[in-house]
Order: structure tokens, then C-alpha cells, then sequence
């Protein structure tokens, strides 16, 4: 197969727009599977996938098509959708050099659908865009194609109008990719440059690279090396996804498939590195970088004895999840477990509903937080991954908090209540674009730790489920932070330990202990509660002790006997008190998640 005969593309669109969907029509219009194969979203591997509506690995095909007579070879990379995971979504179009911009006709253009057409913009692809699921009563296409002309600068002309679900405008889409799309460049008889844009762990064949070469050949055999560490390696076999993996004799230049080298460890391999012949050095292609975990949670396991088999469902889910990191940590309230690492908040939600589904595993969620970074008076500076991690006020020079471009699209009659929503988050404005007279984009600038927690719960509240947003991390910025530890019978819960702006502390100290009071049962002593800032308590309640009337037994006499039976049992509590414990449930380690004041 010639070179320019070969397309490669991706689907890019906003979740639960049909992108799988709109995968499948095309496997099927193209032969790539039969009936007896075929299934919804086919190239959705996880049943969380399927169930979510979300795609959260990359999945490459290859398929051949015919047109006008000619014989082109297409490869299809279906991407992840969500902000989480925006590096894998760059990397995956780095791979291509075309797109189909698909569009919900009953939804419109959405906040992943405008972030993820600036990453294929800023790759130089070729765009196709696509207005689907215009079988259904409630489409408005019109309107759709209109939005997408003014905030995506879509010519109305080239949209193509698709049903994912029943099949219509399948094949018109397949001849403009044909016609619109660019074929590779790339010198076959070159030296070996190819893109890692994705890889997967075999327990016996190690880590499956998947790869797009640029340049050259690569075979089996060959001995090859990574630019990022250098390190060199056998090729044992090469082969390409129709969709299950086919071994072939070599990749071209242009070509996507998966190369295996006996490499045993997933860590050794990273996401956007080049792939070169080892007796052949290249420059490294531009866009890799390490991706970095912006969220951090502690996971402990429900019951004690279970920390081993936490450790080992962890160490399954880091060997197919580069990004994800964990490390062993113990808590006095919550025993042994560990730190892990994400990259935003559905890539946690995943993490934590594999461990439970795939492997078995239940385990209690302390309260996310983002990685601060801190200037210590010494003139060094430390990442701060947790609470308790935050160096002693009289150390610190000052602390950065992370800040995201936010942007929010909804309905334009509910921007006064989301502005309300959005301005007691310390948020900054920026500027407001109207996609059309009923639909309008927001813009904000703030801190990530703001938006953890239930904002997009609460965005979808205030906007009755349109509202829909996208977040870019924009650099860090210098904020009056401060560490609110929460003491319990005057033993401080590292747990429930976090890190919050000053000006918020005292309130968000008073709320989270008031919802304290109320999870911790009580006990036969009293409990004070008490939200603190280093040697200083800001809020106190207390938990009233459960009682006994131990006069009852007293139906006469002296009142002496009375007091004397009083001051025994007063005697005894504070004996309890002293050396008592207090049992913490763990929905009061969740309260810290519910950010609403009472």
C-alpha cells in the first residue's frame, strides 16, 4: 500500500455524543467486523466504558476502503473524551492528520467539543465536521451548524449530516475523508522515527506500544531505544488492529500498529516518547512531556486486613495506567493505605470504580486535594501532594496554588445564577461568548481546589443539566493559603486535615464540624470538636455524653448518698475520657467533600 493512499484520523467530540457510536457504522460499513462480533462500542473495552457512555483508553483500527476503484488504507484512533485526559488526546492527533468533528444535533457545541478542536487546530489537522443523531424528534441541526460557525469557525458548507445509531450519512463521511483529509508524509527509506501514542500491559509479552511511524521502517528483529531514556530493546513483533491485533512483517512510514519488545516494566514506556533505531539517533518529535497527577486522594482499605490485596489491585491498575500513582502512607485514624495521584477527578472516579469492580476491592476515599507548591524560607521549594505535608508556618516563604482556564457553556437565561455560582469560588471573570441568541460560553480564571469537590454537580443544578464545562491548568499563582486541621477529643485527624484560603477557613471550619457533630455517635463521655490553625482553635462544638441515672437506685435517705453516687460516676467518665478512643465513622471523613455551609 502506497503512502498516499493511506489516511489517518481520529473522532474528536464531547462525551456522550456518539463518538463509539459513530465508530461502530463505520467498522461495519467497512467489513471490519461481522455480525456475530458486532456489539455496542465495539472498541469500548471496559464495561465502565460501556456504561459511562465514556471512551477512557485509546483504541487504533485499521480498515480498507475503496472509492472511485482505489484502494485506501484508513486508520481510525478512537480517543478519550474527557479533560482528564488531554495529553492522550494531543498525542493521539499528533498520530493523525485529520479529524471528524462530531456534534450532538440535540446538544450543540459543548465545553470537551471547543477544547478538543483547539488541540487538532494546534496540530495543523485537516477537520471534517459532522452533525450527528438527526434521526431523533428533538435534533436541530440548523442551529447545531450555526453554533459550530461561530465558535469553532466551521464552514456550514462542509458540515455532514450523520445518524450514528441508524447508519444514515455513513458513507458520504467515509468519501470526505477520502477527499479532505491529507495523506502522510514520511520517508519510507529513512531512519526510524515513530510516535508512542498510547500502550498497554501483557502480563506475558510486558508492555504493547502503540506507534506512528514517521519515518522509515521498523521490523522484527531490529533493535531500537526510546529518546526518552535511551534505553535499547528487541523487537519481537510488529503488527496493526483489525481490531484485534495482527502480527505483520514490517510498519511503514505513515503505518499505525503496535510494536512488542520484551519490556517488562510499563513505567519504562511513556506516552508521546519516540521510537527510534538504536544505531540510528533522531531528533525526538516536539509535545512529550511527562504528565504530572493535579489531583491526590488517600484510598485505605475498609478492613485492615485487606492492605495487601489493595497494594496488589494497585499495582494491576499502574501497569495499564502510566499516569496514576500511588505510594504507602498510614493515617492514625484510618491505619495503613496510600497516596495516590490523578490526573483530575473522573480520571479518581475510574480508578476507585475499577478497584471495586475488576478487582474486588473496597476501600475508604479521604478527601481529595490539589499539589501545591511552597517557598520555604531557606530559599527551596517543595511540591505539597497533602495537608499534612505543609512545612510549619514559620518556614514558609509563601504557597502557589494551582489556576485553570475554566469555561462553561449554557442555556443564556441561567448566566446569573452561574455567576453567582462561580463568583463564591474566588473566581476571576474573563470574557462571555454567544454561540447563539439561547446558548453562551463563560470564561473564568481560578484555583483548581476550588472546582474539586461538587461544582459540576452544582452546575448542572443551576443550569436544569445543559450547563457543561472544560478546565485547562494555566500556571500557579501566589494565594493566602492556610492548613485547617480538625481535632477530635483534642487528637488531631490528619484525615480530615486540608488545605484552604484564609478568608474562607473560619466558615469552612464551622461547616465541616457542625456536619461532624452529626456523623459521630455519641459516647458515655463528651467529645469536643475543634477546627484549628496551627496553635489556634477558630470553631468548637461538642458531642453530648450519653447519660445514666445512677440515682435511680436512691429512693430515700441523706442527699449525701445521691452526690456521692453523682461524683463516682463523673469520676469514672473522666478516667474514660483520658484513655478512651474515639470510633469515627467513615461517612465523617466524607463530610470534608460536601463544600455547602449550614
Amino acid at each position: 500500500m502506497r503512502i498516499e493512499d493511506t489516511r489517518n484520523f481520529s473522532i474528536i467530540a464531547h462525551i456522550d455524543h456518539g463518538k463509539s457510536t459513530l465508530a461502530d457504522r463505520i467498522l461495519e460499513a467497512l467489513g471490519a467486523i461481522s455480525p456475530r462480533d458486532a456489539r455496542a462500542q465495539v472498541l469500548d473495552d471496559m464495561d465502565l466504558e460501556r456504561e459511562r457512555g465514556i471512551t477512557i483508553k485509546a483504541h487504533p483500527v485499521r480498515l480498507d476502503y475503496t472509492f472511485e476503484g482505489r484502494a485506501y488504507r484508513l486508520n481510525l484512533i478512537d480517543t478519550p473524551g474527557h479533560v482528564d485526559f488531554t495529553y492522550e488526546v494531543s498525542r493521539s492527533l499528533a498520530a493523525c492528520e485529520g479529524a471528524i468533528l462530531l456534534v450532538d444535533a440535540t446538544q450543540g457545541v459543548e465545553a470537551q467539543t471547543v477544547a478538543n478542536m483547539h488541540l487538532a487546530f494546534e496540530q495543523g489537522l485537516d477537520i471534517v465536521p459532522v452533525v450527528n443523531k438527526i434521526d431523533l424528534a428533538q435534533a436541530r441541526p440548523e442551529e447545531t451548524v450555526l453554533e459550530m460557525e461561530s465558535s469553532l469557525a466551521v464552514r456550514p458548507e462542509e458540515v455532514i449530516f450523520v445518524s450514528a445509531k441508524t447508519g444514515k450519512g455513513v458513507d458520504e463521511l467515509l468519501k470526505a475523508l477520502v477527499k479532505r483529509i491529507s495523506p502522510p508524509e514520511g520517508d519510507i527509506d529513512g531512519p526510524l522515527k515513530a510516535l508512542i501514542f498510547d500502550n498497554v500491559f501483557n502480563i506475558y509479552r510486558g508492555v504493547i506500544m502503540h506507534v506512528r511511524v514517521i519515518d522509515g521502517r521498523i521490523k522484527r528483529g531490529m533493535s531500537i531505544a526510546l529518546a526518552s531514556t535511551g534505553a535499547t530493546y528487541e523487537v519481537i513483533e510488529v503488527g496493526v488492529f483489525t481490531p484485534p491485533m495482527k502480527p505483520v512483517d514490517e510498519l511503514e512510514a505513515g503505518q499505525v500498529g503496535y510494536v512488542v519488545s520484551n519490556i517488562k516494566r510499563a513505567e519504562d514506556v511513556a506516552v508521546g516518547d519516540t521510537l527510534y533505531q538504536a544505531d540510528r539517533p533522531v531528533a525526538p518529535l516536539p509535545g512529550f512531556v511527562q504528565p504530572k497527577p493535579m489531583v491526590y486522594c488517600g484510598l485505605y482499605p475498609l478492613e485492615g486486613t485487606q492492605v495487601n490485596q489493595l497494594r496488589e489491585a494497585l499495582e494491576k491498575l499502574s501497569l495499564n495506567d502510566s499516569a496514576f500513582t500511588f505510594q504507602p502512607e498510614s493515617s492514625e485514624a484510618l491505619g495503613f493505605g496510600y497516596r495516590c495521584g490523578f490526573l483530575g477527578l473522573l480520571h479518581m472516579e475510574v480508578v476507585q470504580e475499577r478497584l471495586k469492580r475488576e478487582l474486588g476491592v473496597d476501600v475508604v476515599q479521604t478527601a481529595p486535594n490539589v499539589t501545591y507548591e511552597a517557598d520555604l524560607s531557606d530559599g527551596t521549594s517543595v511540591r505539597i501532594e497533602r495537608a499534612a505535608d505543609l512545612p510549619d508556618p514559620t518556614r514558609l516563604d509563601q504557597i502557589r496554588e494551582p489556576i485553570v482556564r475554566l469555561s462553561l457553556i449554557l442555556p443564556a437565561d441561567a448566566i446569573g445564577n452561574i455567576m453567582k455560582l462561580v463568583e463564591t469560588r474566588r473566581a476571576k471573570y474573563i470574557h462571555t461568548d454567544y454561540l447563539s441568541p439561547t446558548r453562551v460560553i463563560l470564561t473564568y480564571d481560578l484555583p483548581l481546589a476550588e472546582i474539586l469537590f461538587d461544582f459540576h454537580d452544582k452546575l448542572k443544578s443551576v443550569s436544569r443539566g445543559y450547563g457543561t464545562m472544560d478546565y485547562q491548568l494555566i500556571g500557579y499563582q501566589t494565594a493566602d493559603l492556610v492548613k485547617l486541621d480538625i481535632l477530635v477529643n483534642a487528637r488531631k485527624v490528619d484525615a480530615l486535615s486540608t488545605i484552604i484560603h484564609r478568608s474562607l477557613s473560619e466558615r469552612r471550619g464551622r461547616s465541616l464540624i457542625s456536619r461532624l457533630k452529626k456523623e459521630i455517635p455519641r459516647h458515655l463521655f463528651e467529645i469536643p470538636i475543634q477546627a484549628a490553625i496551627g496553635g489556634k482553635v477558630i470553631a468548637r462544638v461538642s458531642i453530648r455524653p450519653m447519660f445514666k441515672n445512677v440515682t435511680a437506685k436512691c429512693y430515700g435517705g441523706d442527699v449525701t448518698r445521691k452526690r456521692k453516687l453523682l461524683e463516682k460516676q463523673k469520676e469514672g467518665k473522666k478516667r474514660m475520657k483520658m484513655v478512651g478512643n474515639v470510633s469515627i465513622p467513615q461517612e465523617a471523613f466524607l463530610a470534608v467533600l460536601n463544600t455547602d455551609d449550614d
